[in-house]
């Protein structure tokens, strides 16, 4: 049997960096038991624990050994917010200083959804989104993306499971595609979090070679598009990076060709900005944009925020937009906004937790 001590000549690192592949060849290593990273696995991912010493199986010399060669740690609350709702807004401070924004929308028929960040500002420029004029701070790792969840869950309690996860945070996630499909792994595994696929949703502004990646990769997650406008004029100006690199007739013919999982769909997000994209030769556009792709399409009322330069569209507008899709059998739902008095809804994220 190796001893843990060996370990300690590296410099310490959180656990939660390591796979759960990485854990149990570790674990394999040191001529333990195979049990043993069985133990140590459910301890982190099922029942949510921040140190060592909580791992009440292993024995004491266990326990110490492994806080001399790793770390176990949630991560730091700088700041929480509950909103008259119910939603919760989490700023969690990095260990470089960085700060990212987390939140729990709780909805209807017990369905507790996580909105989780994948990188610490974002590396888009979408005009109508409040993370996006901070610009990219960096990419977060595997360990800091799925650690949100387990900080969140941790504080719940067991009768109020987490049962949805949406990568809908701060960052572009399938620009950080290698550590988002890793905390992916972490959530559908059964010895990881045990989530269902269908209740993981990455979306995507509209990277089409890292959305092809991400559907021919180990995760079979939903997939959700931020679209936002039916001509590359607007897209262009409410969302010129991507649509530069991307345009609509690119991006919709890509979401025509992608290996969708079996029974799965795309979902269109559509942001309605007053006067913007929310005519109803938009709606009509939108139609011929879709045709042939398997989707649904869930229309955002757009949430202000200091400064923005644009309006929500009227409910009466939404609702008639709304009507148009139906009529041309398509699926379309409204997403009802929460968290919108505490600066937690839809494009309202940001590192600076404003009151």
């Amino acid at each position: 049997m190796v001893p843990l001590t060996t370990l300690k000549n590296t410099e310490k690192q959180n656990i939660l960096a390591l796979s759960l592949e990485d854990l149990a060849a570790l674990i394999r290593k040191l001529g333990w038991k195979k049990y043993r990273a069985d133990q140590i696995i459910a301890w982190i991912y099922k029942r949510f624990v921040s140190n060592f010493e909580q791992m009440t199986d292993l024995s004491r010399s266990d326990r110490q050994g492994l806080s001399e060669a790793f770390t176990l740690s949630h991560l730091k609350i700088a700041a929480h917010q509950k909103s008259e709702d119910g939603t919760e807004k989490f700023l969690f401070a990095l260990e470089d200083g960085k700060k990212i924004e987390t939140v729990l929308i709780r909805s209807e028929k017990k369905r507790r959804t996580l909105c989780i960040s994948s990188q610490a500002g974002c590396t888009l420029d979408c005009r109508f989104c409040l993370t996006a004029e901070e610009g990219l701070k960096r990419n977060l790792r595997a360990e800091e993306i799925i650690n949100q969840f387990l900080t969140v869950q941790a504080r719940l309690p067991e009768s109020e499971p987490i049962t949805n996860v949406v990568l809908m945070g701060m960052g572009e996630p399938l620009a950080n595609l290698k550590a988002v499909t890793e905390a992916c792994l972490r959530m559908i595994a059964p010895a990881g979090l045990s989530l269902s696929a269908r209740r993981v949703t990455v979306s995507t502004a509209g990277l089409v070679p890292q959305m092809k990646k991400l559907l021919q990769g180990p995760v079979p997650v939903n997939l959700s598009v931020s679209l936002n406008a039916t001509t590359n004029a607007i897209r262009n100006k409410i969302m010129p990076k991507v649509n530069r690199l991307y345009p609509l007739e690119v991006l919709m013919q890509a979401c025509k060709q992608l290996p969708l999982p079996v029974r799965r769909s795309i979902t269109f997000e559509y942001v309605m900005l007053e006067g913007i994209n929310d005519s109803l030769e938009d709606a009509e556009r939108l139609t011929h944009l879709t045709r042939g792709i398997p989707c649904k399409i869930n229309l955002i009322p757009f949430n202000h925020y200091p400064g923005s330069p644009y309006q929500a569209t009227p409910d009466a507008q939404i609702l008639a937009f709304q009507n148009h899709l139906h009529r041309q059998r398509i699926r379309t739902t409204v997403r009802k906004s929460k968290g919108r008095d505490i600066l937690a809804a839809c494009g309202q994220l940001t590192s600076q937790f404003a009151q």
